[in-house]
């Protein structure tokens, strides 16, 4: 919790004399206000401004509980679970690509560095836990350890433990990490030159300057009647998977008694309740008529608003609802569409501001103004049938040369081969021609068309820059 500054009696004193003369004046003439006496209150607090209070200083806590986040969200709720799961891993799961400028580096230290974090994380726990907590907190803490001028390490903060150190300016200035019962350690300053220590990254948030908004926070109601369903289902299994009914005391003798009313309810409840009890026959004496008490059609639409509970979940996380098994139009087509939207719409977006972020986060360790991480969609399954439909279209625009055909789609130009230039079974025009000496092709520049066989006339002479020598 925040340390809060009480405010003094005096204060309150102050404001509601303030206001009371204010009023005063509102009613009177400047002229005929009498001149009020000077009192200790009057002393405390001078007349402008009307209000002054000390802003609490250092930092500033998360505006959620976090711990609830995870606890009733993730922790306890099995679509949430699953749409945080699902993101997490296919997002952890994309390749990534390192530039400088627009030439790929296939081998770089940052390369190495993200494929092991830690000597005891994989590049896919890393980011697992980086979207995990960008999911449930809606902030990321990442630190860096540099050892001989060069990142060497790279750890993951758990949100809860973080406070925001605000500087004078407004913006963060340090970070506070404490585990519980031990005292913060202040995380400030840069670790490499223009390297700050902490990476940060949170989702937009309208009402906070300094943390992210957790999507859970967003489909908080539709959590609570979630799981609010659930346990109601819960407790109907253990009252034998049935509506509850009344027992019906008709005897002409009045109502039972305190001791047989006691009785008659501890019996029920030892043999009756409870899935191991379902079914028990219920044996009744003394005037007793069991009443069962039926749900009717508009009692039973609790599994439709759980339903409809379940896919606002998903979709304030970002998750297709098909893609979970939630009823709905659930074909094989509409399976593909909705995940392919998945992919485009929640899982690339968040990989490609989290590389954009690392990139220029680490980019000044390496001395590379140009550095850029991003994502590889050619190696992403989901997208492949994307990718087939671009490379169809481009194999049949006639007015693109193969070059630009292959930079649309992300390759380089075509490497040269030697073959391409000159063939063993080629001839070179006879001297005294044009170009007279050099190879061609068949048809190109010859006395005759080459066929297979042919050999170059001895007393040909080379052509400028050719590497043959003269025969003897």
């Amino acid at each position: 919790m925040p340390q809060l500054n009480l405010v003094p009696r005096g204060f309150i004193a102050g404001v509601a004399d303030r206001i009371l003369r204010a009023a005063q004046a509102a009613r009177t003439p400047p002229e005929a206000l009498p001149q009020p006496a000077a009192t200790k209150a009057a002393a405390a607090f001078p007349v402008s401004p009307w209000f002054s209070f000390d802003a609490v200083s250092g930092a500033t806590w998360a505006p959620r509980d976090y711990t609830a986040f995870a606890r009733e969200g993730f922790m306890q709720n099995a679509i949430v679970y699953r749409c945080v799961r699902m993101i997490a891993e296919a997002a952890a799961s994309v390749p990534l690509c390192l530039y400088d400028g627009a030439d790929e580096i296939e081998d770089h230290p940052l390369l190495r560095l993200i494929a092991a974090p830690t000597s005891t994380t994989t590049k896919a726990e890393l980011f697992e836990a980086w979207y995990g907590f960008l999911l449930v907190s809606g902030n990321s803490y990442l630190e860096v350890s540099a050892l001989s001028g060069e990142p060497r390490e790279l750890h993951i903060l758990r949100p809860d433990r973080i406070q925001i150190v605000p500087g004078e300016d407004g913006y963060a200035e340090a970070y506070d990490y404490s585990v519980e019962g031990t005292a913060p350690v202040r995380l400030d300053g840069d670790a490499l030159p223009n390297v700050r220590r902490v990476l940060h990254q949170k989702l937009f948030h309208p009402l906070n300057d300094h943390y992210g908004l957790s999507p859970i926070e967003a489909a908080a109601t539709a959590i609570d009647i979630h799981n609010a369903a659930s346990r109601w289902n819960k407790a109907l299994l253990d009252n034998s998977a049935r509506p509850s009914g009344a027992l019906v005391y008709a005897s002409r003798d009045g109502n039972l008694t305190t001791e047989q009313y006691t009785r008659l309810k501890q019996e029920l409840e030892i043999g009756f309740q409870g899935a191991a009890n379902a079914g028990r026959p219920l044996l009744l004496e003394g005037g007793l008529d069991w009443k069962s008490m039926s749900m009717s059609p508009k009692d039973l639409d609790f599994i439709e608003a759980k339903h409809g509970a379940a896919r606002e979940i998903a979709l304030a996380l970002g998750v297709p609802p098909m893609l979970l098994g939630i009823p709905g139009d659930n074909t094989f087509s509409n399976y593909q569409e909705a995940n392919r939207t998945f992919w485009r719409q929640t899982v690339l977006p968040l990989v490609q501001r989290t590389t954009a972020a690392l990139a220029e986060w680490l980019g000044p360790a390496y001395g590379l103004s140009n550095l850029a991480l991003q994502p590889d969609l050619d190696d992403i399954p989901a997208l492949s049938s994307e990718q087939d439909s671009l490379w169809a279209r481009l194999e049949k625009s006639t007015f693109l040369t193969d070059d630009e055909k292959r930079a649309a789609v992300g390759y380089g130009p075509k490497p040269v081969v030697a073959s391409d230039k000159f063939n063993p079974g080629q001839l070179r025009a006879p001297s005294g021609q044009l170009n007279g000496g050099r190879w061609t092709k068949p048809g190109d520049g010859g006395s005759r068309t080459p066929s297979t066989g042919d050999t170059a006339p001895a007393d040909t002479t080379p052509s400028e820059g050719t590497d043959t020598q003269p025969t003897a």
